[in-house]
């Protein structure tokens, strides 16, 4: 499936296009991740996986079908850009650490939803999950999300994520109601995905900019690329100026979406950016300009050493 978008803009130079396969799209050798080492491995998921044979039905989670539910912990370990959050949710930022949670430790992320659904509670680095009842007969019941709609796996873990985790966008909805998902009950600002990350995942966390302020840096592209040679890093940007309709005048300069970067180059006074984003990766080229005008925030993440942990 393409998705192209043209934004009549000059100098800027603006096409997204969805897609599956790596392809270099400049002269400029690609900034790639470097292998930094992972938790757990996608084969030490899947044996644990293929070890369960049989998945009783829950009453604590009565919408969700175990067999769905298996099914789709399985397509995501070993597919994991295919992480959707949903058509209308405010779930995007969990999504992006789904992914790099799929990526580091699929066998954690494997055994901590396995958990939640049999015991409807589970512990999981420094986080203690007790979803609430409201939230334990809402997943699998939601709808007009899209494929979410048929992924019993990521319905309960973004709903888990939400009810679980709370900055200040979620202080005057804490508690779930139905079509909550779509409001500021299931809001992530930036400091509440940071420490989600430095909560779950066995990274160390490097934070620059804000919900309001914009990253300082003498050259963004540059600092991006470094950071992208030795970790993985998620940017915080405006969508609605990368999704822009003639039709709207009015854009609220806040940022609005969590996306992770995969690859960056810069040919010819062209940036081109290749992020995970909504079930694929999209390719986006624009001038230097535009992007620092849609970056909000930068979150670098680098593996934490034995020491550390």
């Amino acid at each position: 499936m393409n998705r192209l978008l043209k934004l009549k803009r000059s100098p800027i130079i603006l096409t997204v296009l969805v897609f599956f396969c790596t392809a270099k799209h400049s002269n400029a050798a690609p900034v790639v991740f470097q292998n930094t080492g992972t938790t757990s491995t996608k084969q030490q998921a899947l044996a644990f996986l293929n070890n369960i044979k049989d998945l009783s039905a829950s009453t604590i989670w009565p919408y969700i079908k175990p067999d769905l539910f298996l099914q789709n912990i399985k397509d995501n370990i070993q597919h994991p850009v295919g992480i959707y959050p949903g058509n209308g949710t405010n779930f995007c930022g969990y999504g992006a650490l789904t992914y790099l949670f799929l990526q580091d430790d699929p066998l954690g992320y494997t055994k901590l939803l396995l958990q939640l659904y049999q015991e409807g509670k589970a512990h999981f680095g420094r986080a203690d999950f007790s979803p609430s009842e409201a939230i334990r007969k809402e997943a699998g019941r939601l709808r007009y999300k899209g494929i979410l709609d048929i992924h019993p796996a990521e319905q309960l873990w973004f709903l888990c994520l939400a009810d679980h985790y709370k900055g200040y966008l979620n202080l005057f909805n804490r508690h779930y109601d139905r079509g909550d998902e779509d409001r500021f009950w299931a809001a992530c600002n930036y400091a509440k995905f940071n420490r989600m990350v430095r909560s779950l995942l066995q990274y160390k966390v490097k934070a620059k900019g804000s919900d309001l302020i914009r990253p300082h840096t003498d050259d963004l592209f540059q600092y991006i690329s470094e950071r992208m040679a030795t970790g993985k890093v998620v940017l915080f940007i405006n969508n609605r100026l990368v999704h822009k309709k003639n039709h709207v005048d009015l854009k609220v300069k806040v940022p609005t979406h969590f996306i992770v970067a995969e690859r960056i180059t810069l040919a010819d006074d062209l940036v081109t950016l290749v992020y995970w984003d909504y079930g694929g990766r999209t390719q986006l080229q624009m001038s230097p300009e535009f992007l620092k005008r849609i970056i909000f925030a930068i979150t670098y993440c680098t593996k934490k050493t034995a020491d550390a942990k």
